[in-house]
Protein backbone atom coordinates (compact mmCIF):
# COMPACT_ATOMS: atom_id res chain seq x y z
CA UNK A 1 0.00 0.00 0.00
CA UNK A 2 2.78 2.90 -1.65
CA UNK A 3 0.33 5.56 -1.54
CA UNK A 4 -0.64 5.46 2.18
CA UNK A 5 2.20 6.94 3.38
CA UNK A 6 0.92 10.67 2.40
CA UNK A 7 -2.19 10.86 3.21
CA UNK A 8 -2.28 8.46 6.07
CA UNK A 9 -5.61 7.42 5.91
CA UNK A 10 -6.41 7.59 2.64
CA UNK A 11 -9.24 10.34 2.81
CA UNK A 12 -11.22 10.12 -0.71
CA UNK A 13 -8.74 7.39 -2.41
CA UNK A 14 -5.45 6.83 -1.28
CA UNK A 15 -4.74 3.07 -1.43
CA UNK A 16 -8.24 2.30 -2.74
CA UNK A 17 -6.07 3.06 -6.11
CA UNK A 18 -4.55 -0.36 -6.06
CA UNK A 19 -4.62 -3.63 -8.09
CA UNK A 20 -7.61 -5.61 -6.90
CA UNK A 21 -6.69 -8.23 -4.23
CA UNK A 22 -7.13 -12.22 -4.88
CA UNK A 23 -10.21 -13.37 -3.43
CA UNK A 24 -10.73 -16.16 -1.01
CA UNK A 25 -10.40 -19.50 -1.92
CA UNK A 26 -12.46 -22.69 -1.13
CA UNK A 27 -9.94 -23.72 0.57
CA UNK A 28 -9.96 -21.02 3.32
CA UNK A 29 -13.58 -21.43 4.38
CA UNK A 30 -12.77 -22.86 7.70
CA UNK A 31 -10.50 -19.75 8.67
CA UNK A 32 -13.55 -17.65 7.91
CA UNK A 33 -15.27 -18.33 11.44
CA UNK A 34 -11.89 -17.04 13.14
CA UNK A 35 -11.24 -14.21 11.11
CA UNK A 36 -15.17 -13.08 11.38
CA UNK A 37 -14.65 -13.96 15.14
CA UNK A 38 -11.71 -11.11 15.03
CA UNK A 39 -13.80 -8.91 12.50
CA UNK A 40 -16.62 -8.24 15.61
CA UNK A 41 -13.79 -8.20 18.06
CA UNK A 42 -12.20 -5.20 16.61
CA UNK A 43 -15.02 -3.76 15.51
CA UNK A 44 -17.66 -4.24 17.98
CA UNK A 45 -21.21 -3.53 16.77
CA UNK A 46 -23.90 -2.23 18.58
CA UNK A 47 -27.26 -3.58 18.71
CA UNK A 48 -28.84 -3.38 15.31
CA UNK A 49 -31.99 -1.12 15.90
CA UNK A 50 -34.61 1.49 13.76
CA UNK A 51 -34.59 4.91 15.04
CA UNK A 52 -35.41 8.06 13.89
CA UNK A 53 -35.28 11.78 15.06
CA UNK A 54 -37.44 14.13 13.10
CA UNK A 55 -37.21 17.99 13.40
CA UNK A 56 -38.47 21.21 11.54
CA UNK A 57 -35.70 23.99 10.37
CA UNK A 58 -36.15 27.34 8.41
CA UNK A 59 -33.40 28.95 6.49
CA UNK A 60 -33.41 31.76 4.30
CA UNK A 61 -32.00 31.42 1.05
CA UNK A 62 -31.29 34.45 -1.30
CA UNK A 63 -33.78 35.99 0.51
CA UNK A 64 -36.33 33.69 0.23
CA UNK A 65 -36.87 31.21 3.19
CA UNK A 66 -37.16 27.50 2.82
CA UNK A 67 -39.18 25.44 5.39
CA UNK A 68 -38.25 22.16 5.43
CA UNK A 69 -38.03 18.21 7.41
CA UNK A 70 -34.93 16.92 8.66
CA UNK A 71 -35.00 13.23 9.66
CA UNK A 72 -31.75 11.94 11.01
CA UNK A 73 -32.12 7.84 11.34
CA UNK A 74 -31.12 4.43 11.18
CA UNK A 75 -32.93 2.03 8.71
CA UNK A 76 -31.59 -1.80 8.92
CA UNK A 77 -30.79 -4.09 6.34
CA UNK A 78 -32.54 -7.58 6.72
CA UNK A 79 -31.67 -11.21 4.91
CA UNK A 80 -34.43 -12.78 3.42
CA UNK A 81 -35.08 -14.31 7.41
CA UNK A 82 -35.63 -11.15 8.47
CA UNK A 83 -32.64 -11.38 10.90
CA UNK A 84 -30.59 -7.49 10.51
CA UNK A 85 -27.47 -7.32 8.85
CA UNK A 86 -26.53 -3.41 9.06
CA UNK A 87 -27.93 -0.48 10.78
CA UNK A 88 -27.58 2.47 7.72
CA UNK A 89 -27.64 5.71 9.41
CA UNK A 90 -28.62 8.72 6.85
CA UNK A 91 -29.71 11.96 7.11
CA UNK A 92 -32.73 13.36 4.98
CA UNK A 93 -33.76 16.56 4.47
CA UNK A 94 -37.07 17.34 2.22
CA UNK A 95 -38.81 20.57 1.17
CA UNK A 96 -42.32 21.62 3.01
CA UNK A 97 -45.57 22.20 1.66
CA UNK A 98 -45.20 20.45 -1.84
CA UNK A 99 -45.98 16.97 -3.06
CA UNK A 100 -43.22 14.67 -2.24
CA UNK A 101 -43.98 11.85 -3.85
CA UNK A 102 -43.33 14.48 -7.33
CA UNK A 103 -40.21 15.85 -5.91
CA UNK A 104 -36.98 15.00 -7.46
CA UNK A 105 -35.05 12.81 -4.90
CA UNK A 106 -31.00 12.79 -4.58
CA UNK A 107 -28.85 9.83 -2.89
CA UNK A 108 -25.69 11.68 -1.91
CA UNK A 109 -22.29 10.07 -0.84
CA UNK A 110 -18.51 10.34 -0.38
CA UNK A 111 -15.81 8.46 -0.83
CA UNK A 112 -12.41 7.03 0.43
CA UNK A 113 -13.68 3.84 1.05
CA UNK A 114 -14.23 4.91 4.42
CA UNK A 115 -15.40 8.28 4.25
CA UNK A 116 -18.79 9.35 5.55
CA UNK A 117 -21.30 11.78 3.99
CA UNK A 118 -19.98 14.61 5.83
CA UNK A 119 -18.31 16.55 3.49
CA UNK A 120 -21.01 16.92 0.38
CA UNK A 121 -23.55 17.27 3.26
CA UNK A 122 -21.82 20.47 5.34
CA UNK A 123 -19.60 21.55 1.95
CA UNK A 124 -22.30 21.44 -0.74
CA UNK A 125 -25.82 20.40 -0.78
CA UNK A 126 -27.14 20.03 2.66
CA UNK A 127 -29.20 23.53 3.64
CA UNK A 128 -26.34 24.16 6.43
CA UNK A 129 -22.47 24.83 5.46
CA UNK A 130 -19.14 25.23 7.28
CA UNK A 131 -18.04 28.85 7.25
CA UNK A 132 -14.73 29.25 6.21
CA UNK A 133 -12.92 31.99 3.94
CA UNK A 134 -14.51 32.96 0.41
CA UNK A 135 -11.03 30.60 -1.30
CA UNK A 136 -11.94 27.39 1.13
CA UNK A 137 -9.36 28.81 3.20
CA UNK A 138 -9.45 27.29 6.86
CA UNK A 139 -9.88 29.36 9.39
CA UNK A 140 -9.44 29.09 13.16
CA UNK A 141 -11.69 26.90 15.87
CA UNK A 142 -14.32 26.90 17.22
CA UNK A 143 -15.97 26.23 14.02
CA UNK A 144 -19.64 27.20 12.85
CA UNK A 145 -22.09 26.65 10.13
CA UNK A 146 -23.99 29.31 8.08
CA UNK A 147 -27.06 28.78 5.82
CA UNK A 148 -26.00 27.48 2.45
CA UNK A 149 -27.26 30.20 0.04
CA UNK A 150 -26.15 27.33 -2.66
CA UNK A 151 -28.04 24.14 -1.10
CA UNK A 152 -29.14 21.80 -3.70
CA UNK A 153 -32.52 21.71 -1.76
CA UNK A 154 -34.02 24.46 -3.55
CA UNK A 155 -34.14 21.89 -6.48
CA UNK A 156 -34.32 18.42 -4.80
CA UNK A 157 -35.17 16.72 -1.19
CA UNK A 158 -31.81 15.24 -0.49
CA UNK A 159 -30.62 12.06 1.62
CA UNK A 160 -27.46 11.64 2.72
CA UNK A 161 -26.47 7.72 3.12
CA UNK A 162 -23.10 6.90 5.32
CA UNK A 163 -21.55 3.38 4.34
CA UNK A 164 -21.20 0.53 6.49
CA UNK A 165 -18.53 1.22 9.22
CA UNK A 166 -18.52 4.80 8.18
CA UNK A 167 -20.52 7.76 10.38
CA UNK A 168 -23.14 5.75 12.98
CA UNK A 169 -23.32 2.89 10.32
CA UNK A 170 -22.80 -0.18 11.60
CA UNK A 171 -22.50 -3.98 10.83
CA UNK A 172 -24.89 -6.17 13.19
CA UNK A 173 -23.92 -8.17 15.82
CA UNK A 174 -22.62 -11.33 14.84
CA UNK A 175 -22.40 -10.11 11.13
CA UNK A 176 -18.74 -9.71 9.51
CA UNK A 177 -18.09 -6.23 8.17
CA UNK A 178 -15.91 -7.35 5.81
CA UNK A 179 -18.95 -8.36 3.81
CA UNK A 180 -19.89 -4.82 3.70
CA UNK A 181 -15.98 -3.60 2.27
CA UNK A 182 -15.77 -4.18 -1.33
CA UNK A 183 -16.56 -3.12 -4.63
CA UNK A 184 -19.55 -5.65 -4.89
CA UNK A 185 -20.73 -5.88 -1.21
CA UNK A 186 -20.72 -2.14 -0.86
CA UNK A 187 -22.93 -1.70 -4.03
CA UNK A 188 -25.51 -4.57 -2.68
CA UNK A 189 -25.78 -2.39 0.79
CA UNK A 190 -26.31 0.91 -0.13
CA UNK A 191 -28.82 -0.13 -3.08
CA UNK A 192 -30.05 -2.20 0.03
CA UNK A 193 -30.66 1.09 1.37
CA UNK A 194 -31.70 2.77 -1.65
CA UNK A 195 -34.52 0.12 -1.97
CA UNK A 196 -35.36 0.56 1.38
CA UNK A 197 -35.62 4.03 1.92
CA UNK A 198 -38.15 4.43 -1.27
CA UNK A 199 -40.17 1.73 0.07
CA UNK A 200 -40.24 3.06 3.48
CA UNK A 201 -41.17 6.62 2.51
CA UNK A 202 -43.51 6.39 -0.75
CA UNK A 203 -40.83 7.95 -2.70
CA UNK A 204 -40.81 5.52 -5.85
CA UNK A 205 -42.80 8.07 -7.56
CA UNK A 206 -39.99 10.76 -7.42
CA UNK A 207 -37.59 11.48 -10.03
CA UNK A 208 -34.51 9.69 -8.71
CA UNK A 209 -30.91 10.59 -8.44
CA UNK A 210 -27.44 10.17 -7.06
CA UNK A 211 -24.88 12.34 -6.03
CA UNK A 212 -21.15 11.37 -5.30
CA UNK A 213 -17.61 12.53 -4.42
CA UNK A 214 -14.12 10.23 -5.57
CA UNK A 215 -14.65 6.99 -4.88
CA UNK A 216 -18.05 8.32 -4.46
CA UNK A 217 -18.32 8.75 -8.06
CA UNK A 218 -16.72 4.65 -8.52
CA UNK A 219 -20.15 3.83 -6.58
CA UNK A 220 -22.51 5.85 -8.33
CA UNK A 221 -21.64 4.94 -11.70
CA UNK A 222 -21.58 1.41 -10.32
CA UNK A 223 -25.20 2.02 -8.72
CA UNK A 224 -26.44 3.21 -12.09
CA UNK A 225 -26.20 -0.52 -13.35
CA UNK A 226 -26.99 -2.22 -10.38
CA UNK A 227 -29.98 -0.87 -9.38
CA UNK A 228 -30.90 -1.72 -12.30
CA UNK A 229 -30.21 -4.63 -12.64
CA UNK A 230 -31.40 -5.86 -8.82
CA UNK A 231 -34.07 -3.85 -7.85
CA UNK A 232 -35.55 -2.18 -11.69
CA UNK A 233 -34.71 1.29 -10.35
CA UNK A 234 -33.92 3.85 -13.67
CA UNK A 235 -32.34 7.19 -12.35
CA UNK A 236 -32.82 9.97 -14.12
CA UNK A 237 -29.34 11.78 -13.58
CA UNK A 238 -26.06 11.30 -11.37
CA UNK A 239 -23.66 14.20 -10.75
CA UNK A 240 -20.30 12.63 -10.03
CA UNK A 241 -17.50 15.45 -8.43
CA UNK A 242 -13.80 14.94 -8.67
CA UNK A 243 -14.21 11.44 -10.71
CA UNK A 244 -12.29 7.60 -10.76
CA UNK A 245 -14.25 5.21 -13.08
CA UNK A 246 -10.87 4.36 -14.06
CA UNK A 247 -8.41 3.24 -11.79
CA UNK A 248 -5.58 2.56 -14.21
CA UNK A 249 -5.79 5.91 -15.54
CA UNK A 250 -4.65 6.98 -11.90
CA UNK A 251 -1.92 4.12 -10.79
CA UNK A 252 1.31 4.86 -10.79
CA UNK A 253 2.99 1.67 -12.06
CA UNK A 254 5.77 0.50 -13.78
CA UNK A 255 4.61 -0.28 -17.43
CA UNK A 256 1.54 1.96 -16.96
CA UNK A 257 2.61 5.08 -18.45
CA UNK A 258 -0.98 6.71 -18.76
CA UNK A 259 -1.50 8.39 -15.65
CA UNK A 260 1.89 10.33 -16.42
CA UNK A 261 0.06 11.78 -19.59
CA UNK A 262 -3.33 12.33 -17.78
CA UNK A 263 -1.62 14.04 -14.37
CA UNK A 264 0.36 16.58 -16.87
CA UNK A 265 -2.06 19.33 -17.28
CA UNK A 266 -3.14 19.55 -13.39
CA UNK A 267 0.39 20.05 -13.06
CA UNK A 268 0.53 22.79 -15.13
CA UNK A 269 -1.89 23.99 -13.15
CA UNK A 270 -0.57 23.33 -10.49
CA UNK A 271 2.73 24.96 -11.25
CA UNK A 272 0.89 28.11 -12.64
CA UNK A 273 -0.80 28.99 -9.83
CA UNK A 274 2.63 29.08 -7.79
CA UNK A 275 3.85 31.18 -10.63
CA UNK A 276 6.73 28.37 -11.57
CA UNK A 277 5.60 28.82 -15.37
CA UNK A 278 7.63 31.01 -17.79
CA UNK A 279 6.78 32.98 -20.46
CA UNK A 280 2.93 33.09 -21.94
CA UNK A 281 2.27 30.39 -19.96
CA UNK A 282 2.29 32.02 -17.09
CA UNK A 283 1.34 35.39 -18.24
CA UNK A 284 -1.76 34.05 -19.78
CA UNK A 285 -4.68 32.89 -17.83
CA UNK A 286 -4.85 29.32 -16.25
CA UNK A 287 -7.87 27.64 -18.89
CA UNK A 288 -4.66 28.55 -21.94
CA UNK A 289 -2.10 26.83 -19.70
CA UNK A 290 -3.91 24.37 -19.26
CA UNK A 291 -5.28 23.58 -22.73
CA UNK A 292 -1.45 23.82 -23.88
CA UNK A 293 -0.93 21.18 -21.23
CA UNK A 294 -3.62 18.69 -23.05
CA UNK A 295 -2.26 19.42 -25.97
CA UNK A 296 1.11 18.55 -25.50
CA UNK A 297 -0.13 15.61 -23.12
CA UNK A 298 -1.95 13.78 -25.56
CA UNK A 299 0.53 14.08 -28.62
CA UNK A 300 4.10 14.75 -28.42
CA UNK A 301 4.38 13.81 -24.69
CA UNK A 302 2.85 10.36 -25.03
CA UNK A 303 4.07 9.71 -27.98
CA UNK A 304 7.42 10.12 -26.90
CA UNK A 305 6.38 7.97 -23.91
CA UNK A 306 4.95 5.44 -25.96
CA UNK A 307 8.44 4.83 -27.14
CA UNK A 308 10.44 3.63 -24.17
CA UNK A 309 13.97 3.28 -24.09
CA UNK A 310 14.49 3.37 -28.27
CA UNK A 311 13.66 7.44 -27.95
CA UNK A 312 16.36 8.96 -29.77
CA UNK A 313 18.31 11.39 -27.70
CA UNK A 314 17.60 14.44 -29.64
CA UNK A 315 14.13 13.85 -28.90
CA UNK A 316 14.51 12.82 -25.49
CA UNK A 317 16.23 16.29 -24.91
CA UNK A 318 13.48 18.14 -26.52
CA UNK A 319 10.90 16.52 -24.70
CA UNK A 320 12.74 17.22 -21.75
CA UNK A 321 12.66 20.80 -22.07
CA UNK A 322 8.69 20.77 -23.29
CA UNK A 323 8.46 18.97 -19.36
CA UNK A 324 10.21 21.37 -17.84
CA UNK A 325 7.89 24.07 -19.58
CA UNK A 326 4.87 22.94 -18.22
CA UNK A 327 5.72 21.50 -14.92
CA UNK A 328 7.74 24.78 -13.83
CA UNK A 329 10.76 21.66 -12.70
CA UNK A 330 14.02 21.76 -12.77
CA UNK A 331 15.68 20.29 -16.48
CA UNK A 332 17.48 18.00 -13.64
CA UNK A 333 14.99 16.17 -12.28
CA UNK A 334 12.89 15.58 -15.51
CA UNK A 335 15.42 13.67 -16.76
CA UNK A 336 16.69 12.06 -13.97
CA UNK A 337 12.98 10.93 -13.28
CA UNK A 338 12.97 9.47 -16.62
CA UNK A 339 10.46 12.18 -18.05
CA UNK A 340 7.73 10.51 -16.06
CA UNK A 341 6.83 12.14 -13.01
CA UNK A 342 4.81 10.37 -9.95
CA UNK A 343 2.42 12.68 -7.85
CA UNK A 344 4.09 12.01 -4.84
CA UNK A 345 7.42 13.45 -6.24
CA UNK A 346 5.48 16.15 -7.66
CA UNK A 347 3.89 17.60 -4.59
CA UNK A 348 7.11 18.10 -3.01
CA UNK A 349 9.28 18.99 -6.06
CA UNK A 350 7.49 22.14 -7.46
CA UNK A 351 8.23 24.05 -4.19
CA UNK A 352 10.88 22.77 -2.81
CA UNK A 353 13.69 25.27 -3.07
CA UNK A 354 11.29 26.86 -0.64
CA UNK A 355 10.93 24.08 1.96
CA UNK A 356 7.36 23.45 1.23
CA UNK A 357 4.72 20.74 -0.10
CA UNK A 358 1.80 21.16 -2.11
CA UNK A 359 -1.47 19.33 -1.19
CA UNK A 360 -3.32 16.55 -3.26
CA UNK A 361 -6.75 17.29 -3.01
CA UNK A 362 -6.25 20.99 -3.54
CA UNK A 363 -2.57 21.97 -5.24
CA UNK A 364 -3.48 25.66 -4.07
CA UNK A 365 -2.15 25.03 -0.54
CA UNK A 366 1.08 24.27 1.03
CA UNK A 367 2.47 22.61 3.88
CA UNK A 368 5.85 22.36 5.88
CA UNK A 369 7.61 19.23 6.62
CA UNK A 370 9.90 18.38 8.95
CA UNK A 371 12.19 16.90 6.12
CA UNK A 372 12.16 19.22 3.56
CA UNK A 373 14.68 16.94 1.37
CA UNK A 374 12.22 14.22 1.23
CA UNK A 375 11.10 11.92 -1.39
CA UNK A 376 6.69 12.01 0.10
CA UNK A 377 5.16 14.94 1.53
CA UNK A 378 4.42 13.95 5.41
CA UNK A 379 1.14 14.97 5.34
CA UNK A 380 -1.73 16.76 2.53
CA UNK A 381 -2.40 20.40 3.83
CA UNK A 382 -4.97 20.37 1.92
CA UNK A 383 -7.12 18.28 4.32
CA UNK A 384 -5.45 19.18 7.80
CA UNK A 385 -7.41 22.52 6.29
CA UNK A 386 -10.86 21.18 6.86
CA UNK A 387 -10.79 17.78 9.11
CA UNK A 388 -10.67 19.91 12.10
CA UNK A 389 -13.59 21.93 11.00
CA UNK A 390 -16.07 19.63 9.84
CA UNK A 391 -15.69 16.67 12.34
CA UNK A 392 -16.31 19.38 14.79
CA UNK A 393 -19.30 21.26 13.03
CA UNK A 394 -20.98 18.18 12.33
CA UNK A 395 -20.77 16.43 15.95
CA UNK A 396 -22.23 19.80 17.43
CA UNK A 397 -24.91 19.68 14.49
CA UNK A 398 -26.60 16.25 14.04
CA UNK A 399 -26.96 16.52 17.96
CA UNK A 400 -27.69 20.36 18.75
CA UNK A 401 -29.92 21.25 15.66
CA UNK A 402 -31.09 17.28 14.19
CA UNK A 403 -31.58 16.41 18.46
CA UNK A 404 -29.90 12.88 17.26
CA UNK A 405 -28.24 11.62 20.49
CA UNK A 406 -25.77 8.60 20.49
CA UNK A 407 -22.46 7.96 22.13
CA UNK A 408 -21.51 5.84 19.38
CA UNK A 409 -18.43 7.83 17.23
CA UNK A 410 -19.32 9.24 13.82
CA UNK A 411 -16.47 7.76 11.98
CA UNK A 412 -15.63 10.90 9.36
CA UNK A 413 -13.27 8.73 7.93
CA UNK A 414 -12.04 5.45 8.99
CA UNK A 415 -9.68 2.96 7.67
CA UNK A 416 -11.63 0.33 9.23
CA UNK A 417 -12.94 -0.91 5.63
CA UNK A 418 -9.66 -1.77 4.56
CA UNK A 419 -8.31 -4.12 2.90
CA UNK A 420 -10.94 -2.93 0.50
CA UNK A 421 -12.64 -5.69 -1.80
CA UNK A 422 -12.02 -5.97 -5.29
CA UNK A 423 -11.69 -9.67 -6.24
CA UNK A 424 -13.50 -9.16 -9.45
CA UNK A 425 -10.60 -7.16 -10.85
CA UNK A 426 -7.78 -9.76 -9.62
CA UNK A 427 -5.28 -8.64 -11.96
CA UNK A 428 -6.24 -5.95 -13.69
CA UNK A 429 -7.46 -2.38 -13.08
CA UNK A 430 -11.04 -1.56 -11.28
CA UNK A 431 -12.96 0.21 -13.67
CA UNK A 432 -16.85 1.09 -13.03
CA UNK A 433 -17.27 2.75 -16.78
CA UNK A 434 -18.61 0.35 -18.73
CA UNK A 435 -20.72 -0.22 -15.93
CA UNK A 436 -21.96 3.30 -16.28
CA UNK A 437 -22.12 3.38 -20.48
CA UNK A 438 -24.64 -0.64 -19.87
CA UNK A 439 -26.68 1.90 -17.35
CA UNK A 440 -26.70 4.69 -19.91
CA UNK A 441 -27.19 2.44 -23.28
CA UNK A 442 -29.80 0.14 -20.93
CA UNK A 443 -31.73 3.76 -19.72
CA UNK A 444 -31.36 6.33 -22.29
CA UNK A 445 -32.93 9.15 -20.55
CA UNK A 446 -30.44 9.44 -17.50
CA UNK A 447 -28.55 12.21 -17.92
CA UNK A 448 -24.56 12.61 -16.22
CA UNK A 449 -23.01 15.35 -15.03
CA UNK A 450 -19.06 15.75 -14.51
CA UNK A 451 -17.87 18.11 -12.36
CA UNK A 452 -14.06 18.83 -11.78
CA UNK A 453 -11.24 21.01 -10.07
CA UNK A 454 -8.26 22.22 -11.83
CA UNK A 455 -6.45 22.06 -8.85
CA UNK A 456 -7.56 18.52 -7.81
CA UNK A 457 -4.08 15.99 -7.57
CA UNK A 458 -6.28 13.35 -6.39
CA UNK A 459 -8.31 12.58 -9.62
CA UNK A 460 -6.82 14.94 -11.97
CA UNK A 461 -9.45 16.43 -14.78
CA UNK A 462 -7.61 15.11 -18.11
CA UNK A 463 -7.73 11.23 -16.60
CA UNK A 464 -11.46 12.17 -15.97
CA UNK A 465 -11.86 13.35 -19.68
CA UNK A 466 -10.24 10.39 -20.72
CA UNK A 467 -12.53 7.85 -19.07
CA UNK A 468 -15.22 9.69 -20.57
CA UNK A 469 -13.95 9.71 -24.12
CA UNK A 470 -13.53 6.25 -24.07
CA UNK A 471 -16.83 5.09 -22.82
CA UNK A 472 -18.13 3.88 -26.27
CA UNK A 473 -21.21 5.64 -25.88
CA UNK A 474 -23.31 6.38 -29.34
CA UNK A 475 -23.39 9.91 -30.27
CA UNK A 476 -26.81 9.77 -29.45
CA UNK A 477 -26.23 9.35 -25.90
CA UNK A 478 -22.73 11.39 -25.69
CA UNK A 479 -25.13 14.29 -25.58
CA UNK A 480 -26.36 13.36 -22.25
CA UNK A 481 -22.74 13.92 -21.04
CA UNK A 482 -21.99 17.50 -19.75
CA UNK A 483 -18.46 18.54 -18.23
CA UNK A 484 -18.02 21.22 -15.77
CA UNK A 485 -14.77 23.04 -14.62
CA UNK A 486 -13.84 25.55 -11.56
CA UNK A 487 -10.45 26.72 -10.28
CA UNK A 488 -10.44 24.52 -7.53
CA UNK A 489 -9.30 21.64 -5.73
CA UNK A 490 -10.77 17.98 -5.22
CA UNK A 491 -13.33 19.44 -2.88
CA UNK A 492 -13.90 22.16 -5.55
CA UNK A 493 -17.23 23.42 -3.22
CA UNK A 494 -14.96 24.51 -0.57
CA UNK A 495 -13.99 27.70 -2.95
CA UNK A 496 -17.81 29.99 -2.84
CA UNK A 497 -17.70 30.91 -6.53
CA UNK A 498 -17.08 26.98 -7.58
CA UNK A 499 -19.90 25.75 -4.56
CA UNK A 500 -21.84 28.41 -7.17
CA UNK A 501 -20.77 26.65 -10.14
CA UNK A 502 -21.89 23.59 -9.09
CA UNK A 503 -25.00 24.40 -7.98
CA UNK A 504 -25.94 26.55 -11.33
CA UNK A 505 -24.66 22.89 -13.36
CA UNK A 506 -26.79 20.75 -11.25
CA UNK A 507 -29.98 22.84 -11.92
CA UNK A 508 -29.27 22.94 -14.88
CA UNK A 509 -29.16 18.94 -15.65
CA UNK A 510 -31.83 18.54 -13.56
CA UNK A 511 -33.91 20.51 -15.50
CA UNK A 512 -32.91 18.80 -18.71
CA UNK A 513 -33.10 15.41 -16.78
CA UNK A 514 -37.02 16.36 -15.60
CA UNK A 515 -38.01 18.21 -19.20
CA UNK A 516 -37.92 14.16 -20.06
CA UNK A 517 -39.40 12.72 -17.02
Amino acid sequence: MKRLGFVGLCFFLGASLLLAQHPAGAEQEGKVSAQQAAANEKFPAPAAEEKSSKTQHTIRVNGQELHYTAIAGTLLLKKEDGKPRASIFYIAYTLDGVDATKRPLTFTFNGGPGSSSVWLHLGALGPRRVSLTPEGQPVPPPYHLVDNQQTALAFTDLVFIDPVTTGFSRSAPGEDPKQFHGLEGDLDSVSDFIHRYLTRYERWDSPKFLAGESYGTTRASGLSEYLLKHHGIYLNGITLISSVLNFGTLEFNKGNDLPYVLYLPSYTAAAWYHKKLSGELQSGDLEQAVQASRQFASTTYSQGLMQGDKLPDADRKKLTAEVVRFTGLSPKFVDESNLRIPDQRFFKELLRDEKKTIGRYDSRLEGVDGDAAGEEAEYDPSYAAVQGAFTAAFNEYVRKELNWQSDIEYNILTPKVWPWNYSEFTNRYVSVADRLRSAMTQNQFMRVLQVNGYYDLATPFFATEYTFDHLGLPATLQKNVSMSYCGAGHMLYLKESCLGTLHQSMGEMYKTALATH
